[in-house]
């Protein structure tokens, strides 16, 4: 009886002993370490993952964003392309209507000039007729040369009307713009070389261009 008392209180002292081994308190420490990283790693993979994707659709917006940007810029740039191009059509078919318009009022121009000329002249044509007609039975050679001599000034007056005028050139410097020199003669006088001491033909000018070089003898 004693003895099986005995027995009970070890067992019960053995039961409130017992203790978990050390490294069994250990791996069940890691176990639920390690369940928790795993957690942790899960969640943070599920936050990148979040990232990544918001991050890719983010970039994907802006993407389209810009190539609808570029084509609305492409639109436009292909309008004003049009409507340049529709702009050249027109100034160049314009150009082409003033050229041709302004090519005929120049021809229409020089053949009016040419009829004025002629019409002006025509007067001073009935004038030496006129003259030829008096000179048949005239006596007084006087009076003849007065008629040609008015002749002659209603002449230069109708070239002086359409800015004809006669280049001056005796005793002036020979000059190519106005001059063209036929024969060159020696002299002694220093200050006449390279002046003009004789005109064998007259030489004009229409406002300031040179119709006519005047023919002309230099000294040297």
């Amino acid at each position: 009886m004693k003895e099986q008392k005995e027995n009970i209180e070890n067992i019960e002292n053995n039961e409130e002993n017992v203790v978990m081994p050390e490294e069994n308190q250990q791996n069940l420490s890691e176990e639920t370490n390690n369940n928790v990283s795993e957690e942790e790693a899960s969640a943070e993979e599920t936050d990148n993952a979040k990232t990544t994707k918001k991050t890719f659709f983010g970039k994907r917006d802006k993407s389209q964003k810009k190539i609808e940007e570029l084509e609305a810029e492409l639109e436009k740039i292909q309008a004003e392309k049009a409507e340049f191009q529709d702009k050249f059509v027109r100034l160049y078919s314009e150009f082409d209507n003033y050229r041709k318009r302004v090519n005929k009022e120049k021809l229409d121009l020089l053949s009016t000039a040419s009829e004025k000329v002629i019409v002006s002249l025509l007067p001073i044509i009935d004038d030496f007729e006129r003259a030829i007609n008096a000179n048949e039975k005239a006596e007084d050679l006087t009076s003849v040369k007065e008629g040609f001599n008015l002749i002659y000034t209603k002449l230069i007056q109708l070239l002086k009307k359409y800015d004809v005028e006669e280049i001056v050139s005796q005793g002036e410097p020979f000059n190519t713009d106005f001059h063209e020199a036929v024969t060159h003669f020696p002299t002694d006088k220093e200050e006449d070389k390279g002046k003009v001491i004789d005109v064998t033909e007259k030489g004009y000018k229409m406002k300031d261009k040179v119709i006519r070089f005047a023919k002309v003898v230099v000294a040297q």
